[in-house]
């Protein structure tokens, strides 16, 4: 469940609140009993840093190389076998 910040329009009270996404926003204020509690827009709390995530990060042994960088195999797959038919 996301944490949402509020801030009371009245008397400035701050305050974090852990809800559901589909909960109605909170509005009256736990500080003064108004109800003109807002919701704020906030970072969020994590970054992902670094170069990011990889396909390999949790691979072990042969499994780690599952991608070949982007080089093509110009040997059609016939010719591994000795299958391919005859240029004319």
């Amino acid at each position: 469940m996301p944490i949402y910040e509020y801030r009371c329009d009245d008397c400035g009270h701050e305050l974090e609140v852990l809800q559901k996404m589909s909960d109605a926003p909170r509005t009256e204020c736990p500080a003064c009993g108004e109800p003109t509690l807002k919701k704020l827009i906030s970072a969020a709390g994590f970054r992902l840093k670094g170069g990011g995530w990889y396909e390999t990060d949790f691979k072990s042994g042969q499994k780690k190389n599952l991608h070949d960088g982007g080089k093509k195999d110009s040997t059609p797959p016939c010719a591994k076998t000795g299958s391919c038919p005859a240029a004319e």
